[in-house]
């Protein structure tokens, strides 16, 4: 007899980072987090946008990572535009006329990296900083003066930094449309290399769900199998969806994809990922596996801070087994504060 298919994805019943009306950096929009497990607590920058539309950096934190223990009241994190005059010609992105986007967090030894979007009321471009592990730890905000790693003139997103090193060389992905690009690096200084000069690495594919665009979506976590690395899709068909598959890299040629999934994993469905600022967006921005169990983070709607999750290894199983997860409606019952 066929193999009965399960249904392993669930969703959590809430968001769980909302906008704070009573704070004008983070009263209309928060969403597309960067995540990071630090002492089996998760811990959130997630990008805000308030009354000025600008974009800054929010800070929270998980034990559990669905319910939040700990959210400052002021922004953590802000992009110094390099060109304060407003140009007739903006590229409105995510909602906001400018700032720090969409973060992406990577801990290799004792440095915690984040790549972003910055938008200098111009084009989006990919930048680099990063925070030592225990200044954010102690939540001093002591990071580093960020570098523009963008090709000139070139709208650059969704980048990503692999957590070790391959063959003594640095990984970063990253998105120039509408493909995602790959890159070694003998460092993270770019003093003699100003920015970056890689390839395409992973391309649409026509009459799936991601043959519009791509882009990858949380720094890739190495598994027996190979680098795991959720990432996002849109279909020509649909252009105002945004959905969320997984491929599976080799783990020393990790150019070399061994699995990706035909159908999304992820696709908005609920009333968070629907009612927003843009409709339809399901936008993985990171994902840790605790206590056992793997925690898709993303932006819901361009508004909120949403989580899907299941037992890891029943999730790489099936990715192995079928190159499809499917997805289950059934909510997380949220647990009652005392």
């Amino acid at each position: 007899m066929p193999r009965k298919k399960k249904e392993i994805v669930k969703k959590y019943q809430e968001p769980i980072i909302e906008p704070q009306k009573e704070n004008f950096w983070e009263a209309w929009q928060t969403f597309n987090p960067g995540v990071i497990l630090l002492e089996n607590k998760v811990h959130f920058l997630y990008r805000a946008i308030g009354y000025d539309g600008i974009s800054r950096l929010g800070y929270a934190s998980s034990e559990d990572g669905f319910e939040l223990d700990e959210r400052l009241e002021e922004p953590v994190f802000e992009h110094k535009n390099l060109d304060n005059q407003f140009k007739f010609y903006s590229y409105f992105s995510g909602g906001s006329l400018g700032g720090v986007e969409d973060p992406r967090l990577t801990l290799i030894e004792d440095t915690i990296y984040m790549l972003y979007v910055g938008f200098d009321f111009w084009l989006p471009q990919l930048h680099l900083t990063s925070i030592k592990k225990d200044d954010f730890l102690n939540k001093n905000w002591n990071f580093k003066d960020p570098i523009n790693i963008s090709p000139p003139g070139i709208i650059t997103k969704s980048g990503v930094l692999f957590p070790e090193k391959i063959n003594d060389k640095y990984l970063i992905l990253y998105r120039i449309f509408p493909d995602i690009w790959g890159e070694f690096l003998d460092d993270l200084e770019f003093e003699d290399k100003k920015y970056l000069q890689g390839s395409v690495w992973f391309k649409i594919r026509k009459s799936y769900w991601d043959s519009k665009k791509i882009g990858a979506g949380a720094p890739p976590i190495k598994t027996k199998y190979g680098w795991l690395l959720v990432y996002y899709g849109v279909d020509e068909k649909d252009p105002g969806k945004y959905q969320i598959g997984v491929m599976i890299l080799e783990i020393e040629n990790p150019k070399k994809v061994i699995i990706r999934t035909e159908k999304p994993i992820i696709t908005p469905t609920e009333w968070f990922e629907l009612n927003g600022h843009k409709s339809g967006v399901c936008y993985p921005t990171g994902c840790v596996v605790k206590d056992g169990k793997i925690l898709i983070y993303y932006g819901a709607a361009d508004s909120y801070v949403a989580v899907a999750f299941t037992d890891f290894d029943y999730f790489l199983e099936e990715i192995i087994r079928d190159k499809k997860v499917y997805f289950e409606k059934k909510f997380v019952k949220k647990k009652t504060k005392k």
